[in-house]
């Protein structure tokens, strides 16, 4: 990467303490959430690159996931080999951008292995490249999937502390706006993503209109849960840093609580297509 992420140990928000901040106090999580963002459109144009100028065409097996791992890896390697200020006297578990990656790569792993199934049964959604797979779902997805989790777990981060620090005091109102800002930036950001994939033509939906707004609010569901709990790692200066096992546990409980939510859904809401599961979608 051309650009890095500033590591100044004097200035890790954009306003003195007190004022509204985008970035972190903690200099390490400051630091990883400039590198996720900066990182975030240098993926977006080689993801562009190679969906609008069908590159994949003809790809074997292992090319369909090498283009993930392109996508994946600086994710871990570039904050590996360029650590920020702050975390070049850290232990690498103590790094906030390695605790971040553990923590997406959990919930990454849980929705593509598990809540993959829930787009194909109650939506229809459907892989259709010849590439190597674990329970049918694309090594690709898996890859590319750390990457795009990074940039928007990062981004929800940057906008929560914006209303947190411009906001300052608990109230009723502020937690209802708090929700309301949640539920509308994870429908946005599902929304997003499922529209601009459209032009994937190895990316399939039996009714691509439905899959737009109803698919939007089930996909949403991952980030009504992921958003407000990765928030919590490492942002409050009075609290103890979370450990690599307790980074582990908080997502393995928010993928939890999205499975029950998915389930919920396909047992009192059900699916744009025929022929639902009776049972979780994985057995």
């Amino acid at each position: 990467m051309s650009s890095k992420p500033s590591s100044s140990s004097s200035s890790p928000s954009t306003t003195s303490e007190g004022g509204i901040r985008l970035f972190s106090q903690n200099e390490s999580k400051a630091w990883a959430e400039k590198f996720f963002l900066i990182y975030g459109p240098i993926w977006m144009s080689y993801f562009f690159y190679l969906i609008y100028f069908e590159i994949y065409d003809n790809a074997s097996r292992m090319e369909w996931t090498m283009y993930g791992v392109i996508m994946a890896t600086p994710c871990f390697l570039y904050p590996l080999l360029f650590p920020g200020k702050a975390d070049r006297n850290l232990p690498i578990t103590e790094r906030y951008w390695f605790k971040a990656n553990i923590w997406v790569f959990i919930f990454n792993f849980v929705g593509n292995y598990f809540w993959t199934h829930y787009f194909y049964n109650l939506l229809g959604a459907t892989y259709t490249m010849d590439t190597h797979r674990i329970n049918d779902v694309p090594y690709l997805m898996f890859l590319c999937t750390q990457a795009y989790f990074t940039f928007y777990f990062s981004l929800s981060n940057v906008l929560l502390r914006i209303i947190y620090t411009a906001w300052r005091n608990p109230s009723t109102s502020r937690s209802i706006f708090i929700c309301l800002f949640i539920l509308a930036f994870s429908y946005f950001t599902a929304f997003m993503e499922t529209y601009t994939i459209q032009y994937f033509k190895y990316y399939t939906f039996k009714n691509r209109d439905m899959m737009y707004k109803v698919g939007s609010i089930v996909y949403g569901i991952y980030f009504i849960v992921g958003f407000p709990m990765y928030y919590r790692m490492d942002e409050e200066e009075t609290k103890k840093k979370f450990s690599t096992f307790k980074c582990c546990v908080e997502s393995l409980g928010a993928c939890m609580l999205v499975t029950i939510l998915l389930d919920f859904w396909r047992l009192f809401v059900g699916g744009i297509v025929e022929n639902v599961p009776q049972c979780v979608p994985w057995m």
